[in-house]
């Protein structure tokens, strides 16, 4: 997948179907924070809910839709980071099938003390993982 150092592989599923018989649009975000979890882990065994002692919050979600996927279709979605900053940062999507891209999207992400109720900055670790990770 040009452009991105990592990738998750999915399988359209019947769940993710609408009544158009391709994958509804709410099922892309799906694909999305799949793949970021993924994408978390094999960035430093992190997840949603720990990025280094905090978890972090999605305040905003942009998608295109660039072609219908269908059931059992054999999807690689790409995510790499971007937009980092002191206590946020933003990931890119591309879904492809058959390196036709499907679908793209971005995601804004800001670090959150679950407990304080209130954005905190980003750990140390975490912001370092994704200034390796191409940020």
């Amino acid at each position: 997948m040009e452009g991105f150092t990592f990738s998750h592989g999915l399988t359209v599923r019947v769940a993710d179907l609408n009544y158009g018989g391709h994958v509804g649009n709410s099922r892309v975000l799906d694909y999305f924070q799949e793949a970021r979890v993924a994408f978390l882990k094999q960035l430093g065994s992190y997840s949603e809910l720990d990025i280094g002692g905090v978890g972090m919050i999605l305040p905003e979600a942009h998608v295109v839709y660039r072609a219908e996927m269908f059931l059992d279709d054999e999807l690689l979605v790409g995510v790499r980071p971007a937009a980092l900053k002191k206590s946020s940062f933003g990931l890119e999507y591309r879904i492809e099938r058959d390196a036709e891209v499907t679908a793209e999207g971005t995601t804004a992400l800001v670090a959150f003390d679950y407990q304080r109720r209130k954005p905190v900055r980003l750990p140390a670790g975490f912001y370092q993982a994704l200034v390796e990770a191409g940020a």
